[in-house]
Formats: structure tokens, sequence, C-alpha cells
């Protein structure tokens, strides 16, 4: 597997990475299966969250023994330091290793978030810490706001970022990865399959390659789905103008009704979480069945109810979206799926 440098961390990881959501959705077994063939085939960058349910534990699992040749990235939704140190000890625990490589503020999508993180007594506190003890290496970020990201990215206080990147999610390319690449920020490119919308690896995978500091990082579930991946990697990476041609096809077909959850339709007056209920098509494909009806997931589906559809949401999205169409779409899938 060939390998690149993950920015100014200096950390020689495979080229492209394995996400841990979809293992959730496995039986323990079949995930460790999963997570070691990825192993076998040289992947050697881990990406998991401490809210990821069982992939933690279950990746621990799968590591025993080969824990030198993983690159292992988790993250903490805390956003003041006791929180982040709690699920700082419950990743370590979980993972069963002593320090992670890559710890990684998770979902910094609203400035709120931003300066509680790095205000007195916020989760870079903790971070700060936590890389004194040992316990952590390198520190990121990520989040789903651009303009988040283009802050962070310039602030020179992260050593990654994590950031929606695919062949429908395209608008990082413009400033958003050579910013990273300026100051020398590793990239890791999450939902490479737009959230379970993109089915052809050749296409997904091989625009990410053209970008020589991203690193994609597909969630896998399945062997098959990685085996895939690394013989596009191992293969030859130029698109051809087929592919290219094809991409556009793509983008026409699907840029009207995808949602990028930049979080500009937010805040509704009425409270309705708009991007999570629109990214619910996502959230069935890759989540466990018991995820979707209880916590975050239902509690935002919830506020769907509270919908009037005034169209303010609408007015304000870049992208131009029916959001009120696809939430009441969504809203049905939703109880189908429930019954």
């Amino acid at each position: 597997m060939k390998t690149v440098q993950l920015g100014k961390t200096g950390l020689a990881v495979s080229r492209v990475g394995f996400g841990g959501i979809p293992i959730q959705r496995l039986t323990e077994s079949e995930a460790i299966k999963v997570v070691q063939r990825c192993l076998d085939l040289g992947v050697t960058f881990i990406d998991t969250a401490n809210s990821y349910t069982t992939s933690e534990e279950r990746i621990g699992k799968a590591i025993a023994g080969r824990r030198e040749q993983v690159i292992i990235a988790t993250k903490s939704g805390g956003k003041d330091k006791q929180t982040a140190l709690e699920h700082l000890e419950l990743s370590l625990q979980r993972l069963n290793t002593d320090h992670l490589d890559l710890w990684q503020f998770h979902g910094v999508s609203t400035f709120e978030a931003y300066e509680q993180i790095l205000g007195p007594g916020g989760a870079m506190d903790a971070a700060q810490e936590a890389l004194e003890s040992g316990k952590v290496r390198h520190i990121g970020i990520t989040s789903h706001s651009m303009d988040v990201a283009l802050k962070a990215a310039s602030s020179d206080l992260f050593e990654t970022i994590q950031f929606p990147f695919n062949v429908i999610t395209n608008e990082p390319a413009d400033e958003l990865v050579p910013l990273a690449k300026e100051h020398n920020l590793g990239f890791i490119a999450m939902k490479p399959f737009a959230g379970g919308m993109l089915d052809d690896a050749r296409l997904a995978i091989k625009y990410l390659l053209q970008f020589d500091s991203v690193v994609p990082d597909p969630g896998i579930e399945r062997t098959a789905e990685i085996e895939e991946i690394v013989d596009i990697v191992n293969g030859h990476w130029e698109l051809t103008p087929q592919e290219r041609q094809e991409i556009e096809e793509l983008r026409a077909q699907v840029d009207t009704r995808f949602c990028r959850r930049c979080e500009y339709c937010q805040p509704c007056p009425q409270g309705v979480r708009i991007s999570t209920i629109m990214n619910l098509p996502s959230f069935v494909k890759r989540f466990p069945r018991e995820r979707l009806f209880e916590g975050w997931i239902a509690d935002a589906i919830a506020t769907g109810e509270n919908c009037i559809a005034c169209g303010e949401c609408e007015e304000k999205c870049p992208y131009h979206l029916p959001i009120r169409e696809m939430i009441a779409e969504n809203l049905a899938l939703y109880e189908r799926k429930y019954a």
C-alpha cells in the first residue's frame, strides 16, 4: 500500500484509511475480521470516535498484538476539559492502548463550539495535558462547516483537519484543501462515498487520489469493499476522459438533492434540526437500526414535527435545495423504518 505523510504530524499513513462507523452494524466477530483484513491489505490509518458505540472496542480487539502497525485516530465531542478527558480515558481503555496517535475534536461546526473548545477550561486544555503526558501524540479537528474549517485551518492550532470531501461535496477543492496544504495540515476526507450516496468506488476513490495531500477515510463494512478500494489505490489513479464525463453526469444527477450539512439553513425559528433530518437516508445506510430510534438522531427527528414549512431555510441554503420537500420525505422514511 502506498503511503502519504499526514501533514505536520510527520505520520506516514496508508493512502486510504479505515472509517469506523459501519462496523457498529456487524457482530463483534464480523467487525474484527473486517478490521484485520484492512490491516492485512496494508491499511494503517484507523479512524473512529468515542461516540461510535462499539466501534472503538471492536477495533481495540482487532489490533491486539498489531498495535505497532496502526496509526490510531479517534475523536471526542466534549467541548469542556473534564468531558474531553473522560472521553480520552474511555477511548484508551476501549482501544486497549496507552496512547492515541491522533485525537480530534469531533464535529466542531459552529463558531460557538469552536470558541468553547479553545476557551478557558475547554477541550484544548485537555488536549495540551494529554500531549504532555504522552497519552496523545497529535491533535486534529473535524467539522461540517466550511467557515469554521477555514478558520481552524488557518489558525495553526491543529495538525489535521477532517472534512466532508467527495465527488459531489467537492467544495473543499477550491479553498480548504489548498489552505490546509499551505499550513501543512493533514487533510482527512470524511464521507468519500457521500455518506452512502455514491456506489462507484472507482470514481469516488480515484477522484480523491488526485489530491496528493488528502487521505480518503471510507467507512468499511465488508471485506470486499476494502479489497476493491485497495485494488484501486494500487492501480492507475489518473482519471480517464470517460471517467471525468461520468463524474460530471453523476454530479448533475445528485447535486440538486444532496445536503452538505453546511448548517447555513440554521437556526430554524421553530427549532427543527434540519441537516440531521436531511441526512437521514445516509444514517439509515451507515448506522445500526437501533441507533436511529434513540439518542441524538431520534431527538433531531422529533423536532421535525415543529416544521411549519415557512421556507426560511430554503432562502438561506446556498445550494438551493428543496428542504421542505426533503424533510417531509425523510420524516415519512423514518416512520416506515420505525414501523
